[in-house]
């Protein structure tokens, strides 16, 4: 049996994990109550249904298995690329060598390697340190993420496109370049952490700020906050290349649909949200060393209106 049965079937294959992930959720939201892993657990006092869909437990145990990094990393950045893969496989059966087809399976894996060289990075992120273990993550990546993230390869498995080689090396060329982009940003942070400042970024000392803050318990603690590089040119500077890497691996299936575009749409609307969340979570973490950072580092808004004012000041 060819693996492509996958797409032959993907729609029955969906409706079972969409069934499974709702009674996994239900199941979750009742460990966090009654049988909770570690004591960040318990109701939100919201209700049922919002503790349903945030969760009642951070870091839900089952087994032995870490939950969120498993539906996270195990399973929802996994079956991503096993998708890419067999869409990738069916176009070949049915039209043999596609270059759009082509152009999005590399750029999509590229990411997906990037994504797990860097995955302790990961574990420090928003979704891992913040978002409890409900429908919102869980959900999301037992069936969002399968439905979703694939979905260019998928679409162009019955709308293949024709390139030719001039858009298809200018399309790898810039796809690729964001990808670099984004990975020497998040490199580049995690260089100056581990040196402890002690470092060049850009040939230059780097710009830091030493935030200091306290954790449960009273005890201070303190954190590096990179306002140079990558990281001086825009608050959430990385989430712009992740935005322009999602438009390229679909823009290869042209402009004569909007489904293929969901997913760039979605992760617009999701990173913005993520920011105003993140920078609500750091001021309230780092307070007056977080106003010092928004003062020295523009919003991505400011950063572009400065770039387009030199821009046409030049012209």
């Amino acid at each position: 049996m060819s693996p492509t049965v996958v797409y032959d079937r993907f729609g029955e294959l969906l409706a079972f994990m969409n069934v499974f992930a709702l009674l996994f959720v239900f199941f979750l939201c009742l460990k966090g109550i009654y049988f909770p892993s570690s004591t960040d657990s318990g109701k939100t006092g919201g209700g049922f249904i919002f503790d349903y869909y945030w969760g009642t437990e951070l870091y839900p145990r089952v087994l032995g298995f870490d939950v969120k990094v498993f539906t996270n990393c195990r399973f929802g950045m996994t079956i991503w690329p096993l998708l890419v893969c067999i869409y990738a496989l069916k176009s070949y059966e049915l039209h043999g060598f596609v270059d759009s087809m082509f152009v999005t399976t590399v750029l999509q894996l590229a990411y997906i390697t990037k994504f797990f060289s860097w995955e302790a990075g990961y574990m420090q992120t928003i979704d891992i340190i913040v978002d409890r273990a409900g429908y919102y993550i869980c959900w999301g990546c037992l069936c969002w993420l399968p439905a979703l993230y694939p979905i260019v390869s998928q679409y162009l498995v019955s709308h293949p496109v024709r390139l030719g080689m001039s858009l298809t090396s200018i399309i790898l060329a810039v796809g690729l370049a964001s990808i670099l982009a984004n990975y020497l940003a998040d490199l580049q942070r995690q260089q100056v952490r581990s040196a402890d400042g002690q470092c060049l970024v850009w040939g230059r000392k780097p710009d830091i700020i030493r935030a200091k803050y306290k954790i449960e318990g009273g005890s201070e603690k303190e954190s590096i906050l990179l306002a140079s590089g990558w990281w001086g040119l825009s608050r959430h500077f990385h989430y712009v290349p992740e935005i322009l890497l999602s438009f390229f691996w679909t823009v290869t299936t042209g402009f004569e649909n909007l489904l293929p575009y969901t997913y760039v749409l979605v992760l617009v609307i999701l990173l913005v949200h993520r920011s105003f969340r993140d920078e609500n979570k750091c001021s309230r973490k780092y307070g007056r060393y977080w106003q010092d950072y928004c003062d020295r580092v523009p919003p991505y808004l400011t950063a572009v209106r400065a770039f387009t004012a030199v821009h046409v000041a030049q012209t």
